[in-house]
Protein backbone atom coordinates (compact mmCIF):
# COMPACT_ATOMS: atom_id res chain seq x y z
CA UNK A 1 0.00 0.00 0.00
CA UNK A 2 1.50 3.28 -0.47
CA UNK A 3 -0.03 5.03 2.69
CA UNK A 4 1.96 2.62 4.48
CA UNK A 5 4.28 4.04 7.39
CA UNK A 6 7.95 2.97 8.57
CA UNK A 7 8.69 3.61 12.15
CA UNK A 8 12.47 2.54 13.12
CA UNK A 9 13.75 0.12 15.62
CA UNK A 10 15.64 2.30 17.43
CA UNK A 11 12.77 4.76 18.26
CA UNK A 12 10.50 2.26 18.76
CA UNK A 13 13.17 1.05 21.13
CA UNK A 14 12.87 4.67 23.07
CA UNK A 15 8.69 4.08 23.28
CA UNK A 16 8.96 0.98 24.72
CA UNK A 17 9.03 1.35 28.32
CA UNK A 18 5.61 3.50 28.32
CA UNK A 19 3.42 0.81 26.16
CA UNK A 20 1.79 -2.22 27.17
CA UNK A 21 3.60 -5.75 27.41
CA UNK A 22 3.59 -6.75 23.81
CA UNK A 23 1.45 -9.75 23.05
CA UNK A 24 4.90 -11.28 21.95
CA UNK A 25 7.14 -11.60 25.26
CA UNK A 26 6.04 -14.45 28.21
CA UNK A 27 4.03 -13.23 31.01
CA UNK A 28 6.51 -13.78 34.65
CA UNK A 29 4.87 -16.19 36.91
CA UNK A 30 5.16 -13.09 39.69
CA UNK A 31 3.02 -11.05 37.11
CA UNK A 32 -0.95 -10.74 37.92
CA UNK A 33 -3.54 -10.79 35.61
CA UNK A 34 -5.00 -6.95 35.11
CA UNK A 35 -8.53 -6.50 36.11
CA UNK A 36 -9.13 -3.92 33.48
CA UNK A 37 -6.96 -3.11 30.58
CA UNK A 38 -3.66 -0.85 29.96
CA UNK A 39 -4.81 2.57 29.38
CA UNK A 40 -2.35 4.83 27.25
CA UNK A 41 -3.93 8.57 26.73
CA UNK A 42 -1.79 9.91 23.62
CA UNK A 43 -2.68 13.35 21.50
CA UNK A 44 -1.38 15.95 19.49
CA UNK A 45 -1.24 19.47 20.65
CA UNK A 46 -0.02 23.28 19.71
CA UNK A 47 2.04 25.15 22.21
CA UNK A 48 -1.15 26.76 23.06
CA UNK A 49 -2.51 23.18 23.86
CA UNK A 50 -5.28 23.33 21.00
CA UNK A 51 -6.16 20.21 19.62
CA UNK A 52 -7.69 22.45 16.45
CA UNK A 53 -8.80 25.59 15.58
CA UNK A 54 -12.20 25.17 16.52
CA UNK A 55 -15.18 22.81 16.99
CA UNK A 56 -15.47 20.48 14.25
CA UNK A 57 -12.53 21.63 12.55
CA UNK A 58 -9.99 18.90 11.55
CA UNK A 59 -6.42 20.37 12.06
CA UNK A 60 -3.16 18.40 11.23
CA UNK A 61 -0.67 19.04 14.02
CA UNK A 62 1.70 15.87 13.83
CA UNK A 63 4.24 15.94 11.33
CA UNK A 64 5.45 12.89 9.45
CA UNK A 65 7.91 11.52 11.70
CA UNK A 66 4.94 11.79 14.85
CA UNK A 67 2.14 10.44 12.84
CA UNK A 68 4.50 7.58 12.11
CA UNK A 69 4.84 7.23 16.13
CA UNK A 70 0.91 7.40 16.64
CA UNK A 71 0.86 4.51 13.87
CA UNK A 72 3.34 2.33 15.50
CA UNK A 73 1.29 2.71 18.86
CA UNK A 74 -1.51 1.96 17.68
CA UNK A 75 -0.17 -1.76 16.50
CA UNK A 76 0.94 -1.88 19.97
CA UNK A 77 -2.63 -1.66 21.46
CA UNK A 78 -5.47 -3.89 21.50
CA UNK A 79 -7.95 -0.84 20.85
CA UNK A 80 -8.41 3.04 19.77
CA UNK A 81 -10.97 5.19 22.07
CA UNK A 82 -12.41 8.53 20.73
CA UNK A 83 -15.20 10.50 21.32
CA UNK A 84 -18.17 10.53 19.36
CA UNK A 85 -17.81 14.30 18.13
CA UNK A 86 -14.14 12.87 16.15
CA UNK A 87 -16.44 10.64 14.27
CA UNK A 88 -18.20 13.41 13.19
CA UNK A 89 -16.14 15.57 12.53
CA UNK A 90 -12.85 13.51 10.99
CA UNK A 91 -14.84 10.65 9.52
CA UNK A 92 -11.42 8.45 10.70
CA UNK A 93 -10.45 5.41 9.59
CA UNK A 94 -9.38 4.31 13.22
CA UNK A 95 -6.98 1.53 11.65
CA UNK A 96 -3.23 0.85 12.01
CA UNK A 97 -1.14 1.86 8.71
CA UNK A 98 2.61 1.22 10.47
CA UNK A 99 4.76 -1.56 8.06
CA UNK A 100 4.97 -4.86 9.70
CA UNK A 101 1.77 -4.81 11.62
CA UNK A 102 0.42 -8.26 12.80
CA UNK A 103 -2.71 -6.59 14.34
CA UNK A 104 -5.87 -4.18 13.61
CA UNK A 105 -6.77 -2.08 17.00
CA UNK A 106 -10.43 -2.16 17.36
CA UNK A 107 -11.95 1.58 17.15
CA UNK A 108 -13.83 1.91 20.59
CA UNK A 109 -16.25 5.57 20.10
CA UNK A 110 -17.89 6.99 23.22
CA UNK A 111 -21.47 7.97 21.67
CA UNK A 112 -23.73 8.24 24.71
CA UNK A 113 -26.98 9.66 22.50
CA UNK A 114 -26.37 7.60 19.46
CA UNK A 115 -24.89 10.91 17.76
CA UNK A 116 -23.02 8.88 14.80
CA UNK A 117 -24.99 7.11 12.65
CA UNK A 118 -22.90 4.08 10.80
CA UNK A 119 -23.36 3.99 7.04
CA UNK A 120 -21.29 1.44 4.90
CA UNK A 121 -19.76 4.48 3.13
CA UNK A 122 -17.94 5.61 6.54
CA UNK A 123 -14.30 5.40 6.46
CA UNK A 124 -14.39 3.07 9.31
CA UNK A 125 -16.26 0.47 7.82
CA UNK A 126 -15.10 1.01 4.46
CA UNK A 127 -11.71 0.15 6.10
CA UNK A 128 -12.98 -2.73 7.78
CA UNK A 129 -14.57 -3.53 3.92
CA UNK A 130 -11.39 -4.41 2.72
CA UNK A 131 -9.64 -5.65 5.18
CA UNK A 132 -7.45 -3.18 6.96
CA UNK A 133 -9.00 -2.49 10.15
CA UNK A 134 -12.15 -3.69 12.14
CA UNK A 135 -15.54 -2.51 12.49
CA UNK A 136 -16.30 -0.45 16.01
CA UNK A 137 -17.83 -1.29 18.87
CA UNK A 138 -20.06 1.51 20.17
CA UNK A 139 -20.33 2.59 24.11
CA UNK A 140 -23.68 4.22 24.31
CA UNK A 141 -26.62 4.44 27.32
CA UNK A 142 -28.73 2.98 25.15
CA UNK A 143 -30.39 -0.13 25.62
CA UNK A 144 -31.53 -2.73 22.77
CA UNK A 145 -34.73 -1.49 21.57
CA UNK A 146 -33.89 1.96 21.53
CA UNK A 147 -30.94 1.48 18.79
CA UNK A 148 -32.32 1.78 15.26
CA UNK A 149 -32.82 -1.21 13.48
CA UNK A 150 -30.62 0.12 10.36
CA UNK A 151 -27.50 1.04 12.40
CA UNK A 152 -27.21 -1.98 14.33
CA UNK A 153 -27.50 -4.60 11.00
CA UNK A 154 -24.74 -2.10 9.54
CA UNK A 155 -22.69 -2.29 11.68
CA UNK A 156 -22.57 -5.90 13.19
CA UNK A 157 -22.43 -6.80 9.60
CA UNK A 158 -19.03 -5.65 9.98
CA UNK A 159 -18.02 -7.05 12.86
CA UNK A 160 -18.81 -4.53 14.85
CA UNK A 161 -21.31 -4.13 18.16
CA UNK A 162 -23.10 -2.14 20.76
CA UNK A 163 -21.97 -1.86 24.14
CA UNK A 164 -24.75 -0.57 26.58
CA UNK A 165 -22.95 1.06 30.02
CA UNK A 166 -25.44 3.06 32.59
CA UNK A 167 -24.69 6.82 32.67
CA UNK A 168 -24.18 8.31 36.55
CA UNK A 169 -25.27 11.36 37.51
CA UNK A 170 -22.96 14.07 38.01
CA UNK A 171 -22.57 15.58 41.49
CA UNK A 172 -21.63 18.74 40.31
CA UNK A 173 -23.48 19.35 37.03
CA UNK A 174 -27.49 18.22 36.31
CA UNK A 175 -25.65 16.02 33.53
CA UNK A 176 -25.05 12.24 33.89
CA UNK A 177 -21.70 11.16 32.44
CA UNK A 178 -20.20 7.52 32.16
CA UNK A 179 -17.79 6.68 34.37
CA UNK A 180 -14.47 5.39 32.85
CA UNK A 181 -14.33 2.76 35.24
CA UNK A 182 -17.92 1.23 34.10
CA UNK A 183 -16.31 1.49 30.27
CA UNK A 184 -12.70 0.40 30.99
CA UNK A 185 -14.72 -2.72 33.03
CA UNK A 186 -16.78 -3.55 30.07
CA UNK A 187 -13.90 -3.19 27.65
CA UNK A 188 -12.04 -5.93 29.65
CA UNK A 189 -14.96 -8.21 29.51
CA UNK A 190 -14.78 -8.00 25.61
CA UNK A 191 -11.22 -9.44 26.01
CA UNK A 192 -9.27 -6.01 25.01
CA UNK A 193 -5.92 -6.04 27.15
CA UNK A 194 -4.78 -2.43 26.11
CA UNK A 195 -6.56 0.67 25.29
CA UNK A 196 -5.39 3.35 23.39
CA UNK A 197 -7.37 6.82 24.12
CA UNK A 198 -6.93 9.43 21.39
CA UNK A 199 -9.39 12.25 21.75
CA UNK A 200 -11.49 14.73 21.14
CA UNK A 201 -11.27 17.39 24.17
CA UNK A 202 -13.75 16.48 25.96
CA UNK A 203 -12.93 12.78 26.20
CA UNK A 204 -9.04 13.85 27.21
CA UNK A 205 -10.37 16.37 29.74
CA UNK A 206 -12.67 13.87 31.67
CA UNK A 207 -9.92 11.44 31.87
CA UNK A 208 -7.87 13.58 33.28
CA UNK A 209 -10.10 14.26 36.29
CA UNK A 210 -8.05 13.08 39.29
CA UNK A 211 -10.55 10.49 40.28
CA UNK A 212 -9.40 8.10 36.71
CA UNK A 213 -5.71 9.01 37.28
CA UNK A 214 -5.13 5.66 38.75
CA UNK A 215 -6.90 4.25 35.24
CA UNK A 216 -4.35 5.68 33.17
CA UNK A 217 -0.70 3.88 33.03
CA UNK A 218 0.79 6.09 30.38
CA UNK A 219 0.61 9.49 29.05
CA UNK A 220 2.06 10.50 25.62
CA UNK A 221 1.83 13.84 23.81
CA UNK A 222 2.91 15.60 20.74
CA UNK A 223 3.81 18.87 21.21
CA UNK A 224 3.70 21.03 17.31
CA UNK A 225 5.36 24.01 17.09
CA UNK A 226 2.58 26.46 16.62
CA UNK A 227 0.20 28.51 17.96
CA UNK A 228 -3.05 27.91 16.98
CA UNK A 229 -4.39 31.05 18.45
CA UNK A 230 -7.27 31.98 20.99
CA UNK A 231 -10.69 30.09 20.56
CA UNK A 232 -9.10 26.62 19.50
CA UNK A 233 -10.47 23.20 21.30
CA UNK A 234 -8.17 23.04 24.49
CA UNK A 235 -6.87 20.19 26.54
CA UNK A 236 -7.73 21.87 30.11
CA UNK A 237 -9.03 19.55 32.60
CA UNK A 238 -11.87 20.62 35.46
CA UNK A 239 -10.20 23.04 38.00
CA UNK A 240 -10.15 21.09 40.93
CA UNK A 241 -9.68 22.25 45.00
CA UNK A 242 -7.72 21.53 47.56
CA UNK A 243 -9.74 20.51 51.25
CA UNK A 244 -9.67 24.20 51.91
CA UNK A 245 -10.99 25.20 48.97
CA UNK A 246 -7.76 26.73 47.54
CA UNK A 247 -7.35 25.95 43.35
CA UNK A 248 -4.83 23.12 42.71
CA UNK A 249 -3.09 21.57 39.87
CA UNK A 250 -5.83 19.30 38.13
CA UNK A 251 -2.98 17.08 37.21
CA UNK A 252 0.70 16.79 36.82
CA UNK A 253 3.13 14.18 35.09
CA UNK A 254 6.16 12.21 36.67
CA UNK A 255 8.91 9.77 35.40
CA UNK A 256 8.73 12.26 32.17
CA UNK A 257 11.06 12.31 28.99
CA UNK A 258 10.96 14.00 25.61
CA UNK A 259 11.78 12.16 22.62
CA UNK A 260 12.66 14.53 18.99
CA UNK A 261 10.52 13.64 16.27
CA UNK A 262 11.18 15.98 13.34
CA UNK A 263 10.07 19.12 14.32
CA UNK A 264 7.58 17.68 17.00
CA UNK A 265 8.58 16.64 20.69
CA UNK A 266 6.93 13.77 21.94
CA UNK A 267 6.85 14.12 26.39
CA UNK A 268 5.93 10.96 27.55
CA UNK A 269 5.32 10.59 30.80
CA UNK A 270 2.67 8.60 34.03
CA UNK A 271 -0.14 11.11 36.00
CA UNK A 272 0.46 11.34 39.77
CA UNK A 273 -2.08 9.62 41.83
CA UNK A 274 -1.09 10.98 45.08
Amino acid sequence: MSDTLTFSAASALNLEPRLPPNPSSARTSTEQPQSRPFVTLTFATSLDSSLSLAPGVRTRLSGPDSKAMTHYLRSRHDAILVGVSTMLADDPALNCRIQGANSQPRPIIIDPHLRWTPQATDKVLQTCKFGRGLAPFIITTQHHDGIPTASREVLESHGGRYIQIPAQPDKATSRSRFDWRDIMTALHETGLSSVMVEGGANIINSLLHPDYHSLVDSVIVTIAPTWLGQGGVVVSPERVHDEKGTPAAAARLCDVSWIPFGEDVVLCGKLQTS
